[in-house]
């Protein structure tokens, strides 16, 4: 409100998602940098903490820690990936997933409240590297020419259909896997992130620009309403974290197979 005349209401959009920099001139040094940084820190303290002084009788931040690991080594590595080769690939799962599950959660931390992969730049590197590893991993066990055919030609298709077998093949296995595994991502935290600006931003401008006792009203419901979404966003960030690790368990484990 200006003067007593109540301003119109502007809401949010993509640009809202161009922070400038922290530090002035240091243009590569903004948030999602900021809060990638941060979240790496409290990954390795935390790890560090749980097996500084591990013990039968774990303390709580041991068992934690156990607990976090033993659920990415057991219950997505090991299933998606079977019990003689998933031992190595654990590592990077167990990374990706806290790393992922952090950087969203950060959205709903006050002071934060910036999900770092509403930024698609982001999402595309955290699949490009599972790219580079579950194709490197098929390659490793297969050899060029054997991982091209295991993930291109399906058994027991005709002769005829082959051709056009292996384009979909490739297309599907290849090609779009990265794609559709970062733009998932990326379209929740987004989406999930502008939404939850709408109702904020929303509400205080009914509570405060206005100019009307009634719209205040509806901007403390929205408010209410914006806590309510924010609890389901944490949902959603958790599961979009467990989904992006158990595809790239899967990625994994489909690239070393023995059949296709």
């Amino acid at each position: 409100m200006s003067a007593g005349v109540p301003t119109e209401f502007n809401p949010p959009g993509p640009e809202d998602f161009n922070l400038p920099p922290i530090i002035h001139g240091v243009d590569w040094f903004t948030k999602p940098v900021l809060v990638s940084a941060l979240t790496v820190v409290v990954i390795v303290w935390f790890f560090w903490g749980a097996t500084r002084k591990a013990a039968v009788m774990p303390s709580r931040l041991q068992f934690a820690g156990e607990l976090g690991y033993n659920f990415v080594r057991n219950s997505i590595a090991r299933d998606a990936i079977g019990s003689q080769e998933y031992m190595k690939y654990v590592p990077y799962l167990c990374g990706l997933f806290f790393f992922i599950l952090l950087n969203n959660v950060a959205a709903t931390i006050p002071l934060i409240q910036f999900p770092t992969f509403s930024h698609v730049g982001w999402a595309y590197t955290a699949a490009i590297m599972t790219w580079v590893i579950y194709n490197a991993a098929g390659i490793r066990k297969h050899g060029w020419w054997g991982y091209f055919k295991h993930q291109t030609m399906p058994a027991g298709v005709p002769w005829w259909l082959m051709p056009l077998m292996i384009q979909i093949e490739f297309i599907s296995n290849i090609v779009v896997r990265p794609i559709s595994l970062s733009l998932r991502l990326f379209a929740n935290m987004f989406a999930g992130h502008i939404l939850l600006l709408v109702f904020v931003l929303g509400g205080e401008y009914l509570v405060f620009e206005s100019g009307k006792i009634a719209l205040a009203g509806v901007g403390i419901v929205t408010w209410i309403m914006g806590l309510a979404i924010a609890g389901l966003e944490l949902f959603v960030q958790a599961i979009q974290a467990y989904i992006f690790v158990v595809l790239t368990a899967q990625y994994i484990g489909s690239a070393i197979a023995e059949d296709h």
